[in-house]
């Protein structure tokens, strides 16, 4: 099914280029009838490997396209607290493209979590039998043996090692041709959001002999949900590295000597990240006006922290809720629909409201 594409389809250049003019759904629709060549010489912002690969893997796309909505979403949830909260793939791709265009934890962190989401869409796509270039994991096969004896591999293992290598050949590609600083650091935390997906990846085991008294097992390799994924680069963002290049500008070291070497698992950052509290356009800031805070917080969504100090207006609001459920013997929960009235706290505008003027 294509139809949600043309409307996120535009967020995968900035998988590529960060900063790319929306797609019309009519661009698909020429895609979907045409050849690979013409399909993939209509997308914009792919460097000449990229569109090499798109040419030789055109029903990829599809599954990168899904992977884009994975990657957006955890995003968007992983940063749903704080004042860049990673909505500017919805209200303006220009914007995501600014924060991208600095070397900051955020961008850290989406370089990694978009590498991911593609591993993780194109794995998925070998497993179900979507894509001609790969199957399940050809490797699984015969028996093997772990901490509770023997077992078969059986089933469909996910071809990890296929998204890796597919997702390193198509997103690296544009940071590749580059030799600078950044492009040093995309391709780090690019590698680290890769190893994340298959950090995750579990063993599933199905049981059988008489009344499942597990004589022989059956299993396979699956990978985790997505969110755990998100939830451990959500840790490595919390934890990232601030460095700087090397004097022969092959590496990196850490800026303060007193923070660790960072690993390949970590992700790292050249430039500490603007406030994100006022509207400005250079670094990719929508400013916080308008968001909703919690008054009884202490975190990052707290009014004081989330509205920068500025205050915040209150509303106060009605809607419906589940209230007063019991349990029903067996095997109920029945609840009525209660009204409810509360407050809703969002964050003041700056005096000067409009996109901050740099002169």
């Amino acid at each position: 099914n294509m139809n949600f594409l043309p409307g996120i389809w535009w967020s995968l250049p900035l998988v590529l280029l960060w900063a790319t003019p929306p797609v019309t759904s009519s661009w698909w629709y020429m895609g979907a009838v045409g050849s690979s060549r013409v399909m993939c010489d209509n997308v914009p912002g792919l460097v000449s490997r990229q569109r090499q690969l798109c040419r030789r893997h055109p029903e990829a796309m599809l599954s990168i396209g899904r992977g884009v909505a994975a990657w957006t979403a955890e995003c968007q949830h992983q940063f749903r607290r704080h004042r860049w909260d990673c909505n500017a793939l919805e209200r303006g791709q220009r914007l995501l493209g600014r924060v991208l265009l600095r070397s900051s934890r955020e961008s850290a962190f989406v370089h990694a979590i978009s590498s991911a989401g593609v591993v993780f869409a194109i794995t998925r796509a070998c497993s179900q039998g979507e894509l001609k270039s790969c199957s399940c994991d050809p490797k699984k096969k015969g028996s093997a043996k772990d901490s509770k004896g023997y077992f078969d591999w059986g089933g469909c293992s996910d071809n990890i090692d296929y998204g890796i290598k597919f997702a390193r050949a198509f997103v690296d590609a544009k940071e590749r041709k580059g030799k600078d600083a950044r492009a040093l650091m995309n391709l780090h935390n690019n590698r680290a959001g890769r190893k994340a997906v298959k950090r995750f990846l579990k063993q599933e085991c199905k049981c059988h002999g008489v009344s499942g008294s597990c004589t022989l097992r059956t299993c396979w390799l699956a990978m985790a949900d997505f969110r755990k994924t998100g939830d451990y680069l959500w840790k490595k963002y919390n934890g990232a590295i601030q460095v700087v290049m090397n004097q022969d500008g092959t590496g990196f070291t850490v800026a303060n000597k007193k923070f660790k070497k960072p690993t390949k698992n970590d992700l790292v950052y050249f430039e500490s990240s603007p406030d994100y509290c006022i509207r400005d356009r250079d670094v990719g800031s929508l400013g916080t006006a308008g968001r909703v805070c919690n008054q009884t917080s202490r975190g990052m969504d707290s009014c004081e922290v989330m509205c920068c100090g500025r205050g915040y207006d209150t509303s106060r609001v009605s809607r419906m809720t589940k209230c007063e459920c019991k349990f029903h013997w067996c095997c109920a929960v029945r609840c009525q629909d209660c009204l409810e009235v509360v407050d809703i706290h969002t964050c003041k505008a700056p005096k000067s409201a409009g996109w901050i003027s740099r002169t």
